[in-house]
């Protein structure tokens, strides 16, 4: 790449939204890009471009989100992980954090322990299943601070499901994009919309949050 180094472009487009980084984040930010470089052109890990727009879509969505991030969260959940967004930037960005990805194709999990190794990550877990199996572990059930879902279609059946994971009061972060149906608008008791908050203007996102009543 010429001008900027990925570190320099990764503190730029964040100060362009809002969000002022340290270097020492914005490196980390950068490893784990090049290490999503290196992986998606060898396996169909995303189809996001090495442009502004895939590391606003990768980086800067969740380094806005990270704002709606409870004072007290301890633990997220990242359902279809995937490329490793927005779960591993909330890590990075959010500290004391103890992260647990859901994948389910297996390539890519193995990608996500890859970026764990090689940015000595602690308190991640990832799985290597269909997020419905964990609502099968009782274990599970109300054990975690917040859920993040971006790359799963999601309706009222799962949002139901989803909010088993969270406590009393806990919260899911709907990655979305401006115009999509509201799949929330007829929930039941167990979940009530509390904001709809912009991401990145170029992108029409935004995020969506709901909170477990």
């Amino acid at each position: 790449m010429t001008g900027p180094s990925l570190a320099g472009r990764i503190a730029g487009r964040a100060s362009r939204a809002g969000i002022e980084i340290d270097a020492s984040l914005a490196t980390t930010l950068a490893v784990y890009l090049k290490l999503v470089y290196r992986w998606n052109r060898r396996m169909n890990l995303t189809a996001l471009a090495e442009d502004d727009s895939g590391l606003d879509r990768l980086v800067v969505e969740p380094l806005i989100a990270a704002r709606q991030m409870p004072v007290e969260a301890r633990s997220v959940v990242d359902i279809g992980s995937g490329g490793g967004s927005p779960g591993v930037p909330l890590k990075l960005a959010v500290r004391g954090l103890a992260l647990r990805m859901v994948e389910s194709r297996t390539r890519k999990a193995a990608f996500l322990r890859d970026v764990v190794r090689q940015l000595g990550l602690k308190d991640v877990v990832v799985e290597t299943c269909r997020y419905e199996e964990l609502l099968t572990r009782p274990e599970r059930h109300e054990a975690t601070d917040v859920v993040t879902v971006r790359a799963v279609n999601v309706d009222r059946v799962a949002l139901e499901g989803l909010q088993t994971l969270l406590r009393v009061g806990g919260l899911l972060f709907l990655f979305r994009s401006t115009g999509e149906d509201e799949v929330w608008g007829d929930l039941r008791q167990s979940l009530r919309w509390r904001g709809t908050y912009p991401l990145v203007k170029s992108l029409k996102s935004q995020l969506v949050v709901l909170e477990k009543t």
